[in-house]
């Protein structure tokens, strides 16, 4: 569990919380601080420019394989919502949403929205994106990517954004809401080796990207977007001779 103690502070800082070592170090997605110059940032964030194995990517070509079902235990959630300057980031006070793949638990830890969406699937972008991100009993990270189309409305989205504050890094607390409603009922997925899309762009993450999108009204991608205040999207990284697999 120590390596999981270490990684969930990591992981905060990466999507806008920032921790004692990168504290000041400010990133964004425009201007000076934009995806691109990332790696000149802070000496921490050095791996946004030189990883070989990062994320997004545009998921094309995928070889398809037994690699087993994705099971997913998701329900009733109590937590909190926040604009945390990066996203819209939603965690739980007592998690108890899971996901098993090839046998092996992970545990989510929260879950956040980039819109437009980071990851393509043959070329296609969609206009939200959905990142569940959990962890292993060894603090091994998988982050399960939903993408979004206007269709739609969502209730529990609707929940939560009525909820959400105006004022950024002011966190609001909710009860008793279903975010298994975020996932399709085929879980089918593509699955490769990539790494956070946000610094410190660390490597060694798993990415499952479910294949079928759901929907969210206009109304609810346009509070999404206002949110950010503008886009909050990673640029496509190379594959750099990844394999990106198929579930069949």
């Amino acid at each position: 569990m120590k390596k999981l103690v270490k990684t969930i502070p990591l992981l905060m800082a990466s999507i806008g919380f920032a921790s004692s070592a990168l504290a000041g170090v400010h990133w964004g997605y425009e201007g000076n601080e934009l995806p691109e110059n990332w790696a000149q940032l802070s000496p921490e964030y050095q791996m946004c420019g030189l990883g070989k194995n990062q994320s997004p990517v545009n998921i094309s070509g995928a070889i398809e394989a037994q690699i087993g079902q994705l099971k997913t235990h998701y329900g009733q959630t109590s937590g909190e919502i926040v604009n945390n300057v990066h996203t819209v980031q939603i965690t739980e006070k007592n998690p108890n949403d899971y996901v098993i793949v090839n046998g092996e638990r992970y545990d989510l830890i929260q879950f956040h929205f980039h819109s437009p969406s980071e990851n393509k699937i043959n070329g296609k972008s969609y206009p939200m994106e959905g990142h569940f991100v959990h962890a292993n009993k060894n603090g091994d990270l998988l982050v399960m990517a939903v993408m979004f189309d206007e269709g739609a409305e969502n209730t529990s989205a609707e929940q939560l954004l009525s909820l959400l504050s105006e004022e950024e890094n002011k966190p609001t607390n909710f009860d008793n809401i279903n975010i298994s409603s975020f996932l399709p009922k085929d879980k089918s997925y593509y699955r490769f080796s990539g790494s956070l899309t946000t610094p410190p762009c660390s490597e060694g993450v798993t990415w499952i990207v479910l294949k079928h999108p759901m929907t969210l009204s206009k109304t609810e991608i346009d509070k999404f977007s206002h949110a950010f205040k503008h886009h909050n999207n990673r640029p496509i990284q190379p594959l750099n001779g990844r394999i990106i697999i198929s579930n069949n």
